[in-house]
């Protein structure tokens, strides 16, 4: 563990973060932390816990990790497609040289429909786009 903790921690959760106060500036030494606040980085909400009052301090030190923790999750979102990609011509691949009749019988459907939905969408998408650009 390094020498200096942090002065907050973020307890991430699916829609956001449990936001801590870190203490060791205590009698036993010992790491407490105080939490101070819940944030859902969906809609943008920070509720303080309690009856508790946020500093402006902790406020920008909450906006400045929301504005992170997005940046990072869409970065995330990106690698996932590109992975989804991998996958796609990865499957391609299996498809090709290693299934058998079985497992081909097995996964057909789910995949064609799976593929026709995203090639939809994707399509709409891109039309929508290029009408847009036009106007």
């Amino acid at each position: 563990m390094s020498g200096q903790l942090p002065e907050f921690y973020f307890r991430v959760r699916e829609n956001g973060a449990l936001v801590f106060r870190v203490d060791t500036e205590n009698r036993q030494r010992r790491i407490e932390m105080d939490q101070i606040a819940a944030i859902n980085i969906r809609n943008g909400e920070i509720k303080p816990q309690g009856d508790r009052t946020l500093s402006e301090e902790e406020l920008g030190v909450i906006h400045n990790w929301m504005e992170e923790r997005t940046e990072l999750l869409a970065q995330r979102d990106i690698d996932d497609i590109h992975r989804a990609v991998d996958y796609l011509n990865l499957t391609t691949q299996w498809v090709q040289a290693k299934a058998s009749d079985e497992q081909l019988e097995a996964v057909t459907d789910d995949l064609l429909l799976a593929m026709h939905d995203l090639r939809s969408v994707l399509v709409r998408k891109k039309a929508d786009r290029l009408l847009k650009d036009r106007s």
